[in-house]
């Protein structure tokens, strides 16, 4: 290399470094205004946490609310047993339970809350020892300062939902390709590139319970598979005295609690539909089909009756019903599997 084109290149390297440094300022005093020693950065706004399965269950609406079967949500447990490897903590949420509760509320179900009642039940308490004011004036009638306790004030749940986050596998299979070359002589150009991509998955298992009878009136098990890449590339090469080595790579996995949302998500809308036989056609436009993927020989028939606050009837899984095997109905035309993007958007 020239002197000139040493110069130029040492130009751009401190005009680029000092671009970075610029862009990360930091002082060691907090700013009299804002209270902070730097700017965050990152601008991205809140959105809706969505899954490609979301638009069925807002769809099932239309069911639900003809006939609303209360439903509470017990415990749904990780149950893999897998912890980080820096011993950071788990590697599945533990917050399987509300998922499940977002998802049973955009399919507009009925919800009692039976998951955490530990302020209820204080309230309970302080009520129980005069402790809560009413609503009526302080000195108004005796008895009327206070809050009252009335015997069936709280309803109950038709249905509970429980389970848990059964398999979580790590590395299901792996591949990888890697090349490097160069000249013959010691001071060539040199190259590299790699690429690796893995899969795992994780496992969910979820049942229905009556909760007058406590018969099992439903049970789903799903499984999602979750990819990641890693892609690598680098040069090396002598510019007459000195030496220029550049790389560039990009890793990506595809969120591992998102993922579990989407199976919890596929499992509630199978298990709502089934609840209150919806017809043949219903929700297939979110699916992409013609008809419903859930549809079996006993279910989903458009006069069958809804589901009474009585367990007549045992719903057991049909392991072997094709329409749980097809693996992409959650996903819709305008939405390919080949672009989904982190929320379910065309990439």
């Amino acid at each position: 290399m020239t002197s000139r084109g040493r110069k130029f290149l040492t130009r751009s390297l401190v005009l680029g470094f000092a671009a970075i440094a610029l862009a990360g300022c930091i002082t060691p005093e907090a700013s009299t205004t804002t209270g902070r020693y730097t700017a965050p950065i990152g601008g991205s706004p809140v959105i809706a946490n969505e899954t490609p399965y979301s638009d069925a269950l807002r769809c099932m609406a239309t069911y639900t609310r003809a006939k609303p079967l209360r439903i509470a949500v017990g415990q749904i447990a990780d149950y893999s047993g897998k912890i980080s490897s820096d011993n950071s903590g788990r590697e599945i949420t533990q917050g399987a339970a509300l998922m499940a509760m977002s998802a049973l509320a955009k399919a507009d179900v009925p919800l009692v809350e039976r998951f955490d009642t530990s302020v209820a039940e204080m309230e309970l308490k302080y009520a129980n020892n005069k402790l809560i004011a009413g609503d009526g004036p302080q000195n108004g009638p005796a008895g009327s300062d206070y809050r009252k306790i009335f015997a069936g004030s709280i309803p109950g749940s038709d249905y509970y939902l429980v389970g848990g986050i059964t398999e979580v596998n790590f590395n299901i299979r792996s591949m990888g390709a890697s090349a490097d070359g160069s000249g013959v002589s010691t001071n060539s150009l040199k190259g590299t590139m790699g690429a690796n991509m893995y899969v795992m998955n994780v496992g969910l298992d979820l049942r229905l319970v009556d909760t007058n009878t406590l018969e099992v009136v439903d049970v789903v098990s799903y499984q999602k598979q979750i990819i990641g890449r890693q892609i690598q590339a680098g040069v090396f090469d002598f510019l007459g005295h000195t030496f220029f080595d550049a790389s560039l790579g990009e890793s990506a996995l595809e969120p591992i609690q998102l993922a579990v949302r989407s199976v919890i998500e596929r499992a509630v809308f199978e298990m709502v539909a089934r609840l209150y036989h919806a017809p043949t056609s219903a929700c297939s436009s979110n699916f992409g089909t013609s008809a419903d993927p859930l549809a079996g020989p006993d279910d989903h028939r458009p006069n069958m009756p809804r589901i009474a606050n009585t367990s007549t009837t045992v719903i057991k899984e049909n392991h072997y019903d094709p329409s749980r095997q097809e693996p992409y109905h959650g996903y819709s035309n305008a939405d390919p599997v080949d672009g989904l993007g982190l929320r379910g958007q065309q990439q």
